[in-house]
């Protein structure tokens, strides 16, 4: 098991629809992050910035990641979600969310 943690900006006017839309996320999404082997994934917010944690049990994370954007119903997902949002200027070519760099894990 791999854990990941991300960030994304979220502008002010934008907190409360987000929440909105993460208060009823669609099934056919949900059943894509547990068929990819995304395991307890939570998003918080901050001042402004979204911090997602997850943790992938696959065993071919690219593919997986590949899998889930090729599906109709993720993309609709992101198409109302990625409008709200603003990725950091430091994240990585290939990333809307940027990865982070675990400093420390105890547990």
């Amino acid at each position: 098991m791999t854990r990941y943690g991300m960030m994304v900006h979220v502008p002010p006017e934008n907190v409360e629809e987000y929440r909105r839309l993460h208060a009823d996320v669609p099934a056919g999404v949900l059943a894509m992050i547990r068929e990819c082997h995304i395991r307890n994934y939570s998003i918080y917010h901050k001042d402004g910035v979204l911090f997602s944690y997850f943790e992938y049990t696959g065993d071919d994370f690219d593919a997986d990641m590949a899998r889930m954007a090729a599906d109709p119903a993720t993309q609709a997902w992101w198409d109302v979600c990625k409008p709200l949002l603003e990725p950091l200027e430091t994240r990585g070519p290939d990333e809307f969310w940027a990865s982070m760099e675990e400093v420390f894990h105890y547990g």
